[in-house]
């Protein structure tokens, strides 16, 4: 049996229990969460509002909200991923300042890629914080960057029998990507968002995650794909000597 703490905080109370919701009963109208949760329809929009900026809610088209990607089961990553955040952010910050994007630190968990870090940028117009959220790694510029350095029988193993995607076109995009030795997610994951990625490996050279400059597909400019990759590219440097 569980008690209540003696002193108990109401609003993550409130969250914590919209969630658990979320995920075990399907989805929800404002007016239904503010009805199980005992709160105005403006609190419980608020609450939803934040769950879905840390990945726990989506809103659907009909305006309903489900259970987002932090709450799915997600498979485990072998990445040191404290070790990783601690050393990468300063880096990332440095380079949020060098380009004006912001910038993604990512780990591979399975055939999902898992957003562990956001240095964001202060523009107004910007891709937010991805922190938290997991994504398809065939999708994200992220994940392409980390499969690529996979060995051909992982890779089958983890799409053979996939029925959602097309293993011998993925196979010739990482190769694409192992060739140019970035990986790009033009509006794969996101209307609107372009993103390119590298790996950061450790000092052995095992890859352990990947950093990705996230930013609106109005900004994207291909001529200045070789800038950003090559300031992304000195970053992951970086975080690996950091490491070291």
């Amino acid at each position: 049996m569980k008690n209540q703490p003696p002193y108990p905080i109401t609003s993550v109370d409130h969250a914590l229990h919209l969630a658990i919701l979320l995920q075990q009963e399907g989805p929800l109208r404002v007016s239904d969460a503010a009805d199980r949760l005992g709160v105005s329809p403006s609190t419980a929009h608020r609450l939803l509002a934040m769950l879905v900026y840390r990945g726990f809610a989506e809103q659907r088209p009909d305006r309903r909200y489900e259970a987002g990607d932090a709450l799915r089961p997600a498979a485990a990553t072998q990445a040191p991923v404290a070790q990783l955040r601690e050393a990468a952010l300063p880096h990332m910050h440095e380079l949020v300042a060098r380009t004006g994007e912001s910038v993604n630190l990512m780990v591979l968990a399975g055939d999902e890629t898992r957003f562990i870090a956001t240095a964001e940028s202060r523009q107004v117009l910007r891709v937010g914080s991805r922190a938290g959220r997991v994504l398809p790694a065939h999708l994200t510029s992220g994940g392409k960057a980390l499969l690529a350095a996979l060995p051909p029988d992982q890779i089958t193993a983890l799409y053979e029998g996939a029925t959602d995607l097309d293993l011998p076109r993925l196979r010739r995009e990482l190769a694409l990507v192992r060739r140019r030795g970035f990986a790009i997610n033009d509006q794969h994951t996101e209307t609107g968002l372009t993103a390119l990625a590298v790996p950061v490996r450790a000092p052995d050279g095992t890859p352990l995650a990947a950093i990705a400059l996230a930013l609106p597909s109005a900004r994207f400019h291909r001529d200045r794909v070789t800038e950003w990759v090559s300031a992304l590219s000195t970053t992951a440097t970086a975080v690996t000597q950091t490491l070291d």
